[in-house]
């Protein structure tokens, strides 16, 4: 999938919408910050997405990431690829590594994501933030 044809959350998951059903993955970004994912943890066909709210997790050898819906609706397909293979998101995120399948009550709240260009900004903001964080630390701890 080109990703600029994605919207983007926040918390980096990014959403493709088919009619009304809306693909969900993870960023290539957030792929690189959890470095090797060692398990997927994704919600059952039948359940329920909130927007905003956790539907499943990543685990890495890092952190453990929650996964959040971008729209609300039915969970209707989850690949089981990734779940069975956790590796399918580093080699493929916008493509072989979709999460689920949300048929959504309400297509316009992928509105309220970002686009490509606005994510792009949205993580160079977010790494410069990182950046000079650490740098604070850093004069802090007397280094």
């Amino acid at each position: 999938m080109d990703p600029k044809a994605l919207r983007f959350a926040d918390t980096h998951e990014w959403a493709y919408a088919h009619g009304d059903v809306i693909t969900v993955g993870i960023s290539d970004y957030a792929v690189e910050e959890l470095h090797e994912i060692t398990y997927v943890d994704l919600p059952s066909v039948g359940d329920t997405a909130v927007q905003g709210d956790s539907f499943g997790e990543i685990e890495s050898v890092k952190t453990v990431a929650e996964i959040n819906a971008p729209c609300d609706g039915e969970i209707v397909e989850i690949n089981e690829a990734v779940g069975d293979d956790p590796e399918i998101l580093a080699a493929d995120p916008f493509g072989d590594g979709w999460l689920v399948r949300i048929k959504t009550a309400d297509i316009d709240q992928i509105d309220d994501l970002m686009s490509h260009d606005q994510y792009q900004q949205f993580i160079e903001q977010e790494e410069e933030e990182s950046k000079d964080e650490d740098d604070q630390e850093e004069d802090e701890e007397g280094y």
